[in-house]
């Protein structure tokens, strides 16, 4: 058999201090404590339905309601005074100990009610010998509850020996229909894994009698497997879990067909309100770089942490430095940060918000292979794109294909191995045919869905060579970048463009692109501030590469950064020092009336902003000359703003102030014709200058 009961030892969650801490309660007070969780544990079982051990949890729920006359009954007797022995110290201990034991078997009950109903029934002799166990505690206990020495009247004398003797007779009980329904499970589970596509009557006959009926129940289903995940440790069981994750997916598709459209929609916006930039993240939790949330936090040799994405585009930029504190690397190997992921990771399970990091490799840092699991979302993305191949020929066929991309939208997110065998079955070529402004102008949430699926995908390396080199691909998400339905499309699409340009043979491809600059432009001049932060992100990689910055000049992006520094300080300062810097004359030209806004940035920026702000002006100020010196002069209160810096900046933006200032006192002593990195200032007469490049001059 694939899997074995022994891979399944009892879920590690923490049970709530009261399972293993005494009350420390006075007799009376402890008793009414005992009363209500024997009361809690029978409200558990009536609300609760358990598909699986019925008969274990109706004995230990049987055997909580008569302890419930027992207590019920002390308590009436404490008004007239318990028996001197009832305040005795072992007396005591025993209530205690036997609120423990209630305790357990109420968490016990809870998990087997709220938990997975695969992983309950793949663990279920553990399960049984639980309640084995604890029914023996309670046993044991009663055998040393003095009950002769208590005022009980002789029925409630004889309930505590009735439910003792039972405690005595109890066994581990499991049905032969629970063993034969688990055994189908592995079975199942080792086609799979032998590349044999499951029989669908014995698949839906699975699903049926562990009542998983629809696609919202084995979503449901698959979340309480995922938190399963989060509460093992052990590597094995981690594997067989996923393995369960893999059925479940697979079964919904298979079963009861790709979500409705409606379902999609909804929980798309549902996803949409649970965006962080729409959340107030943490500083500690933003990436210097992106200033976005970060994924996959990791250290570099300053000891910064930054998200691994984001640092690792900077040093394939040609970087050797720490973006933040400015010093050379002494090497560039990335260090997961994994205390603050895990703080990450429990921050965004309280928000609500999806969270899912992924190591160099590409493999999920939290996920562990399975060859079951494995085969199963090959079999699930195979199946999907294969109902997608059908033309679209109405609105109803529309609709559908929406609940298929959904899906396979869905599906895209999970992990690497889902992106990868999406990519192979074929779906890249079809999700294109849904990026047209015909399909956005009748189907929004279609295009959507689509391009946030191309974008999902294109997180795996291989997948980004697959995209460039479809047909169509660049076309049409170039087309959502500038004519999308929703700021949603567009949004994605310019993540999209971001995520391609982390190779820079493709950042070169898309820089050249007109349409692609353009839309990104155009989005980050007039879009909300989510899709804009998109397409800074967007330009900013585009600008790494110097041909690319051509076009980005050209395409407006210096004048549009300067236009939107107001509302995006930070990105608008940090997009501006990467274009101006590669950008030559031209882009300083066009920054030239962005000067005092720069200059505001100084003053009221954050840290950030302010070290991007003075980087661009030292530059501006090397390639403009002394027109753009003056410029800079000309704002009140500029050179205090400088030593602040200088004082409390970072170490790279210091340097850059430092600079600045030099620059700022060179040309108040009127020092004209002094060559200042590699230009040189002449004097043409008392009101004009003009930039001229000396032999010495070099790229910037």
């Amino acid at each position: 058999m694939a899997i074995s009961p022994q891979t399944f030892p009892p879920r590690k969650r923490r049970p709530s201090a009261g399972s293993f801490i005494s009350p420390k309660l006075n007799d009376i007070n402890l008793l009414h404590s005992l009363l209500h969780l024997t009361t809690q544990i029978s409200s558990i079982n009536r609300s609760t339905t358990l598909l699986l051990l019925k008969r274990s949890a109706n004995a230990v729920v049987r055997k909580a309601k008569l302890l419930a006359v027992l207590f019920e009954d002390l308590i009436r007797n404490s008004d007239s005074g318990l028996a001197s022995s009832s305040s005795s110290s072992s007396f005591l201990l025993c209530l205690e100990e036997t609120y423990i034991v209630l305790h357990r078997i109420k968490t016990l009950i809870e998990d087997c009610s709220n938990g997975s109903k695969f992983f309950f029934l793949m663990q279920i002799e553990t399960v049984a010998d639980n309640f084995h166990k604890l029914t023996g505690e309670l046993s044991t206990l009663l055998d040393i509850f003095p009950v002769h020495d208590l005022d009980l009247n002789d029925d409630v004398q004889e309930l505590v020996i009735l439910i003792r003797k039972h405690c005595l007779q109890s066994k581990p009980v499991i049905e032969d229909s629970e063993r034969e329904l688990r055994n189908e499970v592995v079975s199942v589970l080792e086609s799979i894994k032998n590349e044999i596509v499951p029989d669908r009557s014995k698949l839906a006959s699975i699903f049926e009698r562990l009542e998983i009926r629809d696609s919202s129940s084995c979503r449901a289903e698959i979340e309480c497997l995922e938190e399963e995940i989060q509460n093992r440790s052990e590597e094995n069981s981690k594997s067989e879990i996923v393995a369960l994750i893999g059925l479940v997916r697979y079964a919904k598709c298979v079963l009861f067909g790709a979500s409705t459209a409606a379902a999609a929609s909804s929980s798309v916006e549902v996803q949409r309100r649970k965006q962080p930039s729409e959340l107030v993240v943490p500083a500690d939790f933003r990436c210097p770089i992106s200033l976005e949330l970060m994924r996959d936090p990791v250290v570099v040799a300053t000891g910064q942490t930054y998200d691994r994405e984001s640092i690792k585009l900077w040093m394939d930029s040609g970087h050797n430095t720490c973006p933040k504190t400015g010093q050379t690397l002494a090497h560039t190997e990335l260090i997961p940060n994994r205390a603050l992921r895990k703080m990450i990771a429990l921050w965004c399970r309280e928000e609500k918000i999806p969270f899912d990091a992924e190591t160099v490799t590409g493999r999920p840092i939290s996920r562990v292979t399975n060859k079951a699991a494995l085969e199963a979302t090959r079999m699930t993305a195979l199946f999907l794109v294969n109902k997608l191949k059908v033309p679209i020929t109405n609105s109803q066929s529309m609709e559908d294909s929406n609940a298929i991309v959904y899906e396979l939208r869905f599906l895209a997110k999970t992990d690497s191995d889902s992106r990868a065998c999406i990519a192979e079955a074929g779906a890249i070529p079809l999700l294109v045919r849904y990026l047209s402004f015909d399909v956005g102008v009748h189907s929004p949430s279609l295009q959507v869905n689509a391009v946030t699926t191309i974008l999902n995908l294109s997180i795996l390396e291989a997948n980004k060579t697959r995209i460039m080199e479809t047909d169509g691909a660049l076309n049409g998400v170039a087309e959502v970048l500038r004519s999308g339905a929703t700021w949603e499309a567009k949004a994605n699409a310019a993540a999209t463009v971001f995520s391609l340009s982390g190779v820079p043979a493709y950042r070169k491809r898309l820089g050249r692109k007109t349409r692609v600059v353009n839309g990104l432009v155009q989005l980050a001049r007039c879009g909300p501030e989510g899709p804009r932060r998109d397409a800074l992100a967007a330009i900013l990689s585009l600008a790494a590469d110097r041909e690319s910055v051509a076009k980005l000049v050209e395409g407006g992006a210096v004048e549009m950064a300067v236009e939107v520094m107001v509302a995006v300080p930070e990105e608008a300062a940090t997009v501006l020092e990467a274009v101006i810097k590669r950008g030559g004359l031209v882009a300083v030209a066009a920054a030239y009336n962005g000067i005092k806004r720069l200059g505001a940035v100084l003053r009221e920026g954050s840290e950030r902003a302010r070290e991007s702000a003075v980087a661009t002006l030292v530059t501006m100020c090397r390639k403009g000359g002394s027109e753009v010196v003056g410029e800079l002069a000309a704002i009140p209160g500029v050179e205090r703003v400088i030593w602040e810096i200088m004082a409390v900046g970072s170490v790279r933006g210091r340097r850059k102030a430092a600079t600045l200032l030099r620059i700022l006192r060179r040309w108040a002593a009127g020092l004209d014709g002094v060559e200042i990195e590699g230009f040189s200032t002449t004097t043409m007469s008392s009101a004009t200058t003009v930039v001229v490049p000396t032999s010495n001059s070099v790229a910037q």
